[in-house]
């Protein structure tokens, strides 16, 4: 398959997929998400796959969503089209998946991370839920996860602050599995 939006390879029993639109840091747009659901549709169907890595780049995992594609819409479309049953599908894979974040994890791409089983966060990564700057709550699922996985309180001040944490941070606070050097 041709690939658009990112770059997926195959070794050693782990399928690697990696977001691939560097001009947008990596943002989220609905041709990202389909795509990366068709690779994990794929990777899952192989048997000699026994994981499944998702990453970005350096500077960016996902800085997220494509707030261009997204502006245009309204509620009752996105309740309608069932906007966000694509990215949903991320995280009810079978196969375990390991997000390998750094750089900018941002709304939409720091949702996308929490999709993962495990997530691996390189020192510079940066994690945050910035969509009350804009007059937006997340939407991918945050508001949930976020809770389950470090409280409700630091939940909150995530979402509600709009600024990012460090990797350090997001580890003391229970968001990232593990810490590592760039």
């Amino acid at each position: 398959m041709q690939w658009q939006t990112i770059l997926l390879e195959q070794r050693n029993g782990v399928g690697l997929i990696t977001l691939n639109r560097p001009q947008a840091l990596n943002a989220l747009n609905n041709q990202l998400i389909v795509e990366v659901n068709q690779a994990l549709d794929q990777l899952e169907k192989g048997p000699e796959i026994g994981c499944i890595v998702i990453t970005g780049s350096e500077k960016a995992f996902a800085a997220g969503a494509d707030i261009k594609e997204m502006a245009d819409l309204n509620f009752p479309q996105i309740y309608l089209d069932d906007f966000f049953s694509l990215a949903d599908r991320i995280a009810q894979r079978r196969k375990p998946l390991i997000a390998a974040v750094s750089g900018y994890a941002l709304g939409g791409g720091c949702e996308l991370a929490q999709h993962a089983d495990i997530i691996i966060a390189a020192r510079t990564a940066r994690f945050g839920q910035p969509e009350v700057n804009v007059g937006i709550m997340p939407g991918g699922g945050a508001t949930q996860r976020l809770v389950r996985a470090m409280g409700y309180w630091r939940a909150m001040h995530l979402m509600l602050a709009g600024e990012p944490i460090s990797a350090d941070e997001a580890m003391a606070m229970g968001l990232v599995s593990e810490v590592v050097d760039d």
